[in-house]
Order: C-alpha cells, then structure tokens, then sequence
C-alpha cells in the first residue's frame, strides 16, 4: 500500500506540476555533484533505500547583509552542522531517520581516528559518504545536501514551521530567542534553532531538534495550504532546488518519494559511548550498541527499542 502511495505522490507531482515537461525542467535545474563515487570495497546494495541527508554551514552563497540578517558569522569554508541517514525499508514499514554526531569518532579513510564530520572538511561529500558507509555497512543511493543559503527562503516559501521546544533558549550567535512551548517559526528562525548548541546536551540535542525540524517541515509542505496553493507550492519547489544540492544520480522524482518517508518516519540517534578525550579532542565513541544498531539497519530489520536514542 505504501509503494502504491509513493507512486501516487509522484503522480501528483507531476499533475501538479502541469505535465511531465515541467517536471522535467525543473528536474534539470537540480545541482548536481558526484557525491557517491565508486571505491575498492565499498558495501554491496543493501535492503532499502537509503539517502545522506547533509547539512553544511557554507555561507558562500550569502551576502554580507544576510549574513549578518542571519546571524550566520563570517567564518569561511564549509562543515557539516547535519549528517542523517534515512532508510526506507524494502517492505511497508516505517522509514528510519538517523543523526549521526558530528563528533562520533571514526576511522576516516585515508586519515585515520577523527570525529565524523572532518571527513567533510578534508575532502568534501565524496569522502563523508565513503565514511558513513565504511561506519556502518550501509550503501548509500542518494545523497542531499543544503547550506545556509537559501534555507530561510525555503522555509518562508511555505509559510514557516510550527515547532515546539522543551526550554527556553537564548543563543545570541544564532539569532535566536524564545520562551519554552510551541512557535511559529519563519526562516531565520527555523535556521538559528537548526544551529543552536545551547543546550545542556550540545549537539546531542541539536540534532533533537533537527529532526523535528524536518518532520515539521515536511508536513508543512504536504498539507493542503501549501498543495493546493501554487504560490506556495511552486516556491516551496524553487526553494528546494535553488538550496538543494543532490548526487548526479539523482533527480527530483526521488526526492519526491523522500518526502513522503519522511512525514511519519522512526526517528534516532546512533547509540554512542559516553564523550571521551582522543586525538581529536572529545569525541563520542564507536561501542558495540553503535555495531549492532547499524546491523539491524543494514540487514532492513526494525530496531530493538533498547537501541533507540531520543526516539520520535
């Protein structure tokens, strides 16, 4: 029934779109890299399907101004603020959205023990997708990256997002105040909470947050306010294209059938050891629930609650 109602969001898609040359035109304007490259030992196609969701910190497509709008800083380059792995099952079942912390410490080919997100840095999406599935096991069939720019835009485009928060926070590098309880966020909002670490957990709530982020904003962008709205809907469309950059493999269909995984998904965070001091400063540690978690993911088997951390 799922597979019926993936085809059937495509299907809309298109309709929506006005016809299959429409589709195919946007389709082309998607940015494309070779993210997913192929390597001497790289794990065999496993049950699902399964995306790298990215987040990068990269200010290169912002001026001053909407930097400093933003709150977004200076600093040059580009890290990775948000790696997830979503897997969608081979069956009907519910779709699985990991956070992997930036700060798991890992073998990073070529390198040696570094926190996760140094692969990013040393050599870009090729090199964070090898780690990720030298981690866990896992082929990965798509890629999706996003930065700082064009998020706001993106997330404006459909209105903005309702969000609840557990604290109050107030996190001036980020632009960011607000009381304990439910908000309507538009997009410099949407992204100084996406960034914020002022919290007791740091980045381990961070990712809390991202994750209800995106399930918030999928659900924003399939509801019938931003569907049935083509002022809505086509800027929702051109704000993920101008925002997104995807593997070359990809196209807009499959980024079609991610959203629908993603509007009622299991959501976790890889089970890690406590914080510990390595080479690369603290880092949280591979442990053997970090092993037998990415096993049953590897395998499309559904995951014992004793591995899920900060479920949704």
């Amino acid at each position: 029934m799922l597979r019926v109602g993936r085809v059937l969001l495509v299907l809309v898609l298109v309709v929506v779109l006005g016809g299959t040359g429409l589709l195919f035109y946007y389709d082309s304007k998607l940015d494309r890299i070779d993210a997913l490259r192929p390597y001497a030992g790289r794990p065999a196609d496993t049950p699902g399907s399964n995306w790298l969701i990215v987040g990068t910190d990269s200010r290169a497509d912002l001026t001053a101004e909407q930097r400093a709008g933003l709150s977004t800083g200076d600093a040059d380059g580009s890290r990775t603020d948000t790696i997830m792995l979503v897997h969608n099952p081979p069956d009907s079942g519910k779709a699985t959205v990991v956070s992997i912390p930036r700060d798991l410490y890992v073998e990073i080919p070529g390198n040696g023990s570094l926190k996760i997100n140094a692969a990013y840095n040393i050599g870009g999406p090729a090199l964070l997708a090898q780690t990720v599935e030298s981690v866990t096991g896992i082929h990965i069939d798509h890629y999706a990256e996003i930065g700082f720019g064009g998020f706001d835009t993106l997330v404006d485009s459909v209105g903005g997002v309702e969000m609840c928060i557990d604290q109050p926070l107030n996190d001036p590098k980020a632009g960011l105040r607000l009381s304990k309880g439910c908000h309507h966020l538009d997009g410099r909002q949407a992204l100084g909470l996406v960034r914020t670490r002022a919290f007791p957990r740091a980045d381990l709530e961070r990712v809390v947050n991202q994750r209800k982020f995106l399930a918030a904003l999928v659900k924003r962008a399939t509801s019938p306010a931003v569907l049935l709205n083509p002022f809505r809907f086509f800027g929702f469309v051109d704000g993920a294209i101008d925002s997104l950059t995807v593997d070359e493999r990809d196209h807009i269909w499959n980024l079609a059938t991610l959203m629908f995984a993603l509007r009622d998904p299991v959501t976790t965070t890889t089970p890690t050891g406590e914080s510990e001091y390595t080479d690369d400063g603290l880092a949280l540690p591979v442990t053997q629930q970090t092993e037998d978690f990415f096993a049953y993911l590897r395998a499309g088997r559904p995951i014992p609650e004793e591995l899920l951390v900060d479920a949704g």
